[in-house]
């Protein structure tokens, strides 16, 4: 949809109404929600906009996320470009993950969510 036309609906002599102008699915605020509106994916973003962090601590900033969560949640930042998962060592494991330049641009999105909810004071019921 062109953001510079307004949805509406209409309704024809014969009573039927019609959307002039739909947003048509999905449109480009659904897509960005679908990719960063994930549960803990804002977050998970959020937490990596200073530097790499490894996978455990990432999991002790989030709190009441399971570590399977952040797994699937960082697996599906991955695909999509945002973060970079890097191997630091072999034995033991250790691996940390930080932002594309891609993920890096929902950062000023992400800021002002968070200012917003802050302002309103935004509890969660």
């Amino acid at each position: 949809m062109d953001i510079n036309k307004k949805s509406s609906v209409k309704t024809d002599s014969k009573g039927r109404k019609k959307v002039i102008n739909a947003c048509i699915e999905p449109c480009a605020i659904e897509k960005g929600m679908r990719l960063i509106g994930g549960k803990w994916k804002g977050s998970i973003l959020w937490h990596l906009k200073d530097a790499p962090v490894r996978f455990n601590d990432l999991t002790r900033m989030l709190g009441g996320a399971s570590k399977k969560m952040v797994d699937q949640r960082l697996k599906e930042l991955e695909a999509e470009n945002m973060i970079i998962r890097k191997v630091l060592s072999e034995r033991p494991v250790a691996v940390t993950y930080e932002l594309t330049e891609f993920g890096r641009s929902a950062l000023g999105i992400l800021d002002t969510l968070r200012q917003w909810s802050e302002d309103h004071s935004i509890a969660i019921r």
